[in-house]
């Protein structure tokens, strides 16, 4: 069919559409471009605040532009010496805990999905009560306290190292493929575990990168526990938990400047920022690195959600 077919049928398709669709395309799209106005919002504001002199935010009315447009934000966030190795450790923090978490849930979810393996139902309810059951802080430090893994590189990434979310849906993936595969890689004398790790985990790819996604960002924006675990060792600290630190700062010097006011002055600098500019700043530069990385992810997305999503 070429191209003037294909108009001449598109016309006449919208000109047959019913008063119904047409009403629904309308409403459906209105929803969706008001939900998309209310989401980008948020963002836009973020960034031009940010971007906008810290003195000039205190007066209000920024929308998704800067009004008197300022480096001043980053250049206090962007001094602190101690930035550049807590977004290092952060880095490391996140590629540890990615492929720990991926390598160990996916043979754990290969070994569940087995039918010949006769613990897979008890041991699947265990790990399915932990997502609605939890130990609690108190007890999780103490646990960790027990096991000497305070003020250790390793507390960031045993505790995680399996999840139970992730488990399941590797876990309804791997049971979708078909079950020849495996039983001609056994004909033909492999071990199982090179079939898990030459035939499984290849097929496994969209929804590895799906749960890549959940793993790197959770890892990236937890500071919680640098803050709980490690929170004497500079070494170890992590670039969130020291732009938190930063973000309270200035909250405490606002409060008990002499005006009571929004102005607090820079450790580092000489230039005065505010709570609000400072806490736009660092929420622009937490967020920007994992946001490079999701383009990359996107496209696997939707599709691995989808594919491993349905649950037994």
């Amino acid at each position: 069919m070429d191209r003037k077919m294909k108009v001449k049928v598109k016309k006449i398709k919208n000109r047959n559409m019913s008063a119904e669709n047409i009403i629904f395309r309308t409403l459906n799209s209105s929803f969706l471009i008001l939900l998309s106005v209310i989401m980008l919002y948020p963002m836009l504001n973020t960034l031009a605040v940010s971007f906008n002199d810290p003195m000039d935010t205190v007066r209000g009315g920024i929308h998704i532009w800067p009004r008197q447009f300022s480096l001043r934000n980053y250049a206090v966030v962007l001094s602190m010496h101690t930035i550049y190795n807590a977004f290092f450790m952060s880095v490391l923090k996140m590629i540890v805990n990615v492929i720990t978490n991926l390598f160990f849930t996916t043979m754990l979810a290969y070994v569940l999905s087995r039918r010949e393996y006769i613990f897979n139902k008890p041991i699947t309810m265990i790990f399915v009560l932990t997502m609605y059951f939890n130990a609690g802080m108190i007890p999780n430090y103490m646990l960790m306290r027990n096991l000497n893994l305070l003020n250790t590189f390793t507390v960031y990434w045993l505790p995680s190292m399996i999840s139970a979310f992730n488990l399941i849906v590797i876990r309804t993936y791997i049971k979708g493929l078909p079950e020849s595969l495996v039983e001609s890689a056994k004909i033909d004398g492999a071990s199982e575990f090179r079939i898990f790790l030459q035939i499984i985990t290849p097929l496994c790819t969209p929804t590895l990168a799906t749960i890549t996604l959940f793993v790197a960002v959770g890892s990236w924006n937890n500071w919680f526990d640098t803050f709980l675990y490690n929170p004497a060792d500079q070494s170890l600290s992590t670039l969130q938990y020291e732009l938190q630190k930063l973000l309270a700062s200035a909250l405490r010097s606002a409060s008990s400047s002499p005006a009571g006011a929004n102005a607090a002055a820079s450790s580092g600098l000489n230039t005065a920022v505010t709570p609000q500019s400072l806490r736009a700043a660092i929420t622009v530069v937490t967020a920007l690195p994992i946001l490079a990385v999701y383009p990359f992810l996107q496209r696997y997305f939707v599709n691995g959600l989808m594919l491993g999503g349905v649950k037994e």
